[in-house]
This record gives C-alpha cells, sequence and structure tokens, in this order.
C-alpha cells in the first residue's frame, strides 16, 4: 500500500493550495478529486479530501460519499476550506449537515481561505454582492462571524490561508504513519 493521498475541490485555488501545502508536508501524492482519482485512492492508506465551503455546502463532498465503498478500511480525513473565520457553531452545523452516515466518523478539519472578487463567476459575484448590499443594512452589531467576513473585505480581496491551519490534521496524518 501507498501511503497517502491528497484529494481536492476548489473552485477559486485555496483549497487546492492547502492540498499542495499538506502535499509538501506529508509526502503524499496530490490530485483533483475525480471519480478515477478516488477509485484510484484505494491503493493508499490514507486519503485525505480537501473541499471547499460555499453557500454551507462542501464542493466535492458528494462524490467523496458516492465512492465510500472503495475507501472502506481506509484511514480518512477531510478538510473544509471557507472564507469565514472558524465558529465553533458554524462548524458544528457544517459537520451536523453533512457528515452522517459512513462519514460520521470521519475527521473533519478548517481552514480559512480567501476571497477574490475579480475571480468569481459573474453569478457569485452578482450573489455576493446582493448579500453585501442585504448586510449593510444590518446593524453590524449583530453580524455573526460570516457575516463579518464578508463585509470586511474592502478592495474585493483578501487572502487568510496559513499553513498554521494544517497543523491538527497533519498531526493526525502523522500519527496514522505510527
Amino acid at each position: 500500500m501507498k501511503q497517502g493521498i491528497v484529494l481536492y475541490r476548489s473552485k477559486y485555488g485555496s483549497t487546492r493550495k492547502y492540498a499542495g501545502w499538506l502535499q509538501e508536508a506529508l509526502g503524499y501524492d496530490c490530485e483533483e478529486a475525480s471519480g478515477a482519482a478516488l477509485r484510484r485512492a484505494s491503493a493508499y492508506d490514507t486519503v485525505v479530501f480537501c473541499g471547499a465551503v460555499y453557500a454551507s455546502g462542501i464542493k466535492g463532498l458528494a462524490l467523496l460519499k458516492k465512492n465510500m465503498r472503495v475507501l472502506r478500511g481506509k484511514r480518512l480525513a477531510v478538510l473544509c476550506v471557507g472564507a469565514s473565520p472558524y465558529n465553533e457553531a458554524a462548524f458544528t452545523a457544517l459537520r451536523q449537515r453533512h457528515f452522517g452516515g459512513e462519514l460520521e466518523s470521519v475527521p473533519v478539519y478548517y481552514a480559512r481561505g480567501a476571497w477574490d472578487t475579480d475571480a468569481m463567476t459573474a453569478v457569485d459575484r452578482t450573489l455576493c454582492n446582493m448579500l453585501k448590499k442585504s448586510l449593510a443594512k444590518r446593524d453590524p452589531a449583530t453580524y455573526e462571524p460570516w457575516m463579518q467576513a464578508l463585509m470586511s473585505v474592502q478592495d474585493g480581496k483578501a487572502d487568510w490561508t496559513e499553513k498554521g491551519y494544517l497543523a491538527p490534521l497533519i498531526a493526525y496524518c502523522t500519527a496514522a504513519k505510527d
């Protein structure tokens, strides 16, 4: 068996960046998640799936769930990457929403991503601008953490990615080697 692989689904690049950092830190293979990549993952002891969080969904998680039969018996972990700062209540809700059934025992980690309005699709940019306009009408004291993060992006760009977010996931994966 091969040691490990990092599979990722990224929309704007932050998740791909974290996948690359994991590859460097762990020495695992790394590739974009697809049905074929998940089937090849059966040759590895450890599989780390990285997916971007969008509108409370996780990019590529449905693909992971669909291919769980080939991952049975593997050491699995999931990294969720989102633009919002970590919030325990939001993370718990995300975990409850997406990690039931076969994924219930899979460790889930969170890393903060980036924001680049210029890189967004026209639809995403329009939706985000509409959301910002709506939030601007509210009292900032009532903002949830994700709302504060959205409203803090002044020039359309912010990069909150940090290798430090990966420390707990790296510790989990290296403990698997022992």
